[in-house]
């Protein structure tokens, strides 16, 4: 178990938390030596797992944040069929829960932080309070986006088939096509992905069916956006389409948006061997946005 600390009562976070339909998700905090800023709640892409952002999780707490993230349900060491979905807004429920379990142990200001699927599913929660709130939408004060999986690149066969098995096996799960190569172009990184026990490549439909219609909703509420957002995403990325980030970006209020596009970089901006730059830019954000919540 796991203490984020706060002047006054440090409160206690638990390791696992029980989804509301019984399933265990494993949860993972690196508190920061001195904390000053807040939490940032990490939440990974598909196939992989928390474990691998502590290198993420250094980042924030030299900086002064507390990190926090937890395998999604179907990955890492949490419960559920991999690559499955129970109801197409499990994630979005498993989110909440999460979100809901920080705000009880740790009063402040909570940043999202969301990585490829993690991204979607981040910026989808984040589109539940615009307009008619959803019932598992819970506000947070700001949000990071690496490479969101704003546009999976799905061809008109690919959805087709997508529609088909949908309706007569929605959690019969499959290969993704994702190539590990595609994550990085540093191969030591690739080498690691592939010999980790925890990462997988599975996905079923009901999964899919998630991550094209909550792209949709993402980039139809882009215009109505008005959370602090911080995109950074690859122009070489093989997993996600580039052009969903680009677009994202082009709907959104300019006020609300900061972002930059690494043309030569590959999906996983924050393993590539540029990755300092990609920090710089994240440490530089977080800071100006302590500044502004102090204005």
């Amino acid at each position: 178990m796991d203490t984020l600390s706060r002047a006054g009562e440090p409160r206690a976070l638990p390791s696992t938390l029980v989804t509301v339909d019984g399933l265990k998700l494993q949860l993972r905090a690196w508190p920061a030596a001195e904390p000053e800023s807040g939490t940032v709640l990490i939440v990974h892409g598909l196939g992989e797992h928390i474990g691998r952002y502590a290198h993420v999780a250094a980042h924030l707490n030299g900086w002064g944040w507390n990190a926090v993230g937890y395998d999604q349900r179907g990955h890492g060491q949490s419960e559920g069929a991999r690559g499955c979905l129970n109801g197409v807004d499990d994630l979005l429920q498993d989110l909440s829960l999460v979100i809901d379990t920080l705000r009880a142990a740790r009063p402040g200001p909570l940043v999202l932080l969301g990585h490829s699927l993690g991204g979607l599913v981040a910026a989808r929660f984040v589109a539940g309070g615009i307009g008619a709130v959803e019932p598992w939408y819970r506000p947070v004060d700001a949000l990071v986006l690496s490479s969101p999986a704003l546009d999976p690149g799905m061809n008109a066969g690919q959805k087709l088939l997508l529609a088909l098995l949908g309706r007569l096996a929605p959690n019969l799960a499959v290969n993704n096509g994702l190539k590990p190569e595609w994550i990085s172009r540093d191969a030591a990184v690739v080498q690691r992905y592939v010999a980790d026990p925890l990462v997988h490549d599975r996905v079923a439909p009901r999964l899919a069916r998630f991550i094209v219609d909550s792209a949709r909703v993402v980039r139809e509420r882009a215009p109505l956006w008005t959370l602090p957002t911080l995109l950074l995403y690859a122009g070489s990325d093989r997993c996600v389409a580039p052009g969903g980030s680009a677009g994202f970006a082009a709907a959104v209020p300019q006020a609300r948006l900061d972002t930059h596009e690494f043309r030569a970089l590959f999906h996983e901006v924050f393993n590539e061997p540029e990755q300092a730059q990609v920090f710089d830019r994240l440490g530089e954000w977080l800071a100006r946005l302590g500044v502004d919540a102090d204005a």
